[in-house]
Order: C-alpha cells, then structure tokens, then sequence
C-alpha cells in the first residue's frame, strides 16, 4: 500500500472464531507512511503481513480483550523478539487496562516473567485518551460491552474513521462518531433480546441508527454473527441509514473521505 492515501484496509472480521478465509477482528489503517494494526483477532497477524512488516508498524490499538480481538498479540510478541523481526524499539501498544498483565500471563513458562514490555510499549487506555501515531491521531472512548472496552476516532488531514469495537450502542460511541467519513460498526447481534440485563452488541438495525445519529457518510458493518449473512446484515442496516452501507470483507480496502 503506497502513497498519502487514509485508508482501511480489512485483515479479518470473524466472530467469535476464524472462518475458513476470514480471520477474527483486525485492521490496517494507512495514512502516508504510517501504519496501525487495529485489533489483532486470531489470524490477522498473517493477512497483516501481505502490506507490512511487524518492525514497520506506527503502533497497535486493541479495542478490548476478547481473545477474537487480541488473541494474535501472543505470536506476535515471539515474531517481535524471537524471530526475524528487528525492532529499533518496543512497539507502541494501546489497549485497555491490565493488558501487559494479560499478556505476561499466558507468555511466562518459567519463574522469570515474559518480557512483554521488550516486545510493546503498553498504554493502557482510557475514556478521552488521545494520541499521535505517526500521522495519525487517536481519541478513544469507553463503550458498552460488559467489560472495559473502547472505540476509537482515527483522524488524519481533516478526515475520520470511527472504529466501534464490541459494543451495544451508546452515547459515547455516537459524539465519537459525529461527521465522521467512514464508521467500521459492529452487527453481531441477529436480534434484539428485550430479555437482556446487559446488551453488550449492535443489531444491524442499530448500526444504521448509530451512523444516521452520527451524521456519519459512509457506514462498514463488520463483526456480523454467525447467525447472518453479510448480505443480510447490509441490507438491514440499509433500512435505517441512507447512507452508502458495506460489509468488511476480508481483504477489502475503503478509502477514508
């Protein structure tokens, strides 16, 4: 991937395990020069290398610690240091809190805890937390997922994709999401159970809403249950937003603005 361009670029969008030919959740944003790794679901870490390499990455940002959204930071924690990979540095790495720990406990085999900080320099995230990476700027917001969770506003040359992780729709996730280009949407859920204490997912029904509430132009449905097809959850979301709708197929790249 060359040139100036901002762009999504969809490494994977299965849940809650891989697909044959589609991976868990991740993504590459692009802008210039500066890449990000967008979640890091089982299988992402592969497609990843089709555009760059682990030692030419901006920085990482994992949106919550469901292994379908994490799970590839494990092999790429021993590509970081055990294998071909140079790093002139740590990684940077945003995620939600007790994400080193996280990692550390599954890495360590003996007495002497993994180094997980030699691999990723770890900021953990919080709601209003803003950053640069690269060309990039991140603002992420707390979600609604029954557990710490975020999304996340990128922003690069007056332009903005907004990422909403795993969650069901909330206020947060809409001020994020307000004017921007693209919105990546989570559509897991096939229904709407009233019965629900906590609702910790979008219907494609209520990704349409969130985007037509946001103002957003364009509208990515991605983590579509396995209960739905593609097809199915574009055509929903469709009924509730006017604005162009679209699956994240693996492999697929949108441009953002």
């Amino acid at each position: 991937m060359t040139g100036d361009s901002f762009r999504l670029t969809v490494l994977g969008s299965a849940t809650p395990y891989p697909s044959v030919a589609n991976p868990c959740s991740g993504y590459l944003v692009s802008c210039g020069g500066t890449r990000l790794w967008m979640d890091a679901g089982t299988g992402t870490l592969a497609e990843l290398q089709r555009h760059v390499r682990l030692d030419a990455l901006d920085a990482i940002w994992i949106s919550h610690l469901h292994a379908d959204h994490c799970a590839d930071l494990l092999t790429a924690y021993y590509g970081a240091l055990f294998a071909d990979v140079r790093l002139t540095a740590p990684i940077p790495l945003y995620g939600p809190p007790g994400i080193a720990g996280r990692l550390a406990h599954f890495l360590t085999n003996t007495a002497t805890r993994s180094p997980v900080e030699s691999a990723f320099a770890v900021t953990e995230l919080h709601d209003g937390l803003r950053v640069r990476a690269g060309a990039l700027t991140l603002t992420t917001r707390s979600v609604a997922h029954g557990m710490p969770a975020f999304a996340v506003r990128v922003e690069a040359a007056g332009r903005a994709l907004v990422y909403s992780g795993d969650t069901a729709p909330c206020a947060n996730l809409t001020t994020l999401a307000r004017g921007c280009d693209v919105l990546l949407c989570e559509a897991e859920s096939a229904t709407r159970d009233a019965a629900e204490d906590e609702r910790v997912h979008h219907t494609p029904e209520e990704a349409g809403d969130t985007a037509r509430a946001a103002g957003a132009a364009r509208l990515v449905v991605t983590h579509v249950g396995r209960s739905l097809t593609p097809e199915q959850a574009v055509r929903r979301a469709s009924t509730r937003f006017a604005g162009p709708v679209d699956h994240a197929a693996p492999g697929r790249t949108f441009p953002v603005g």
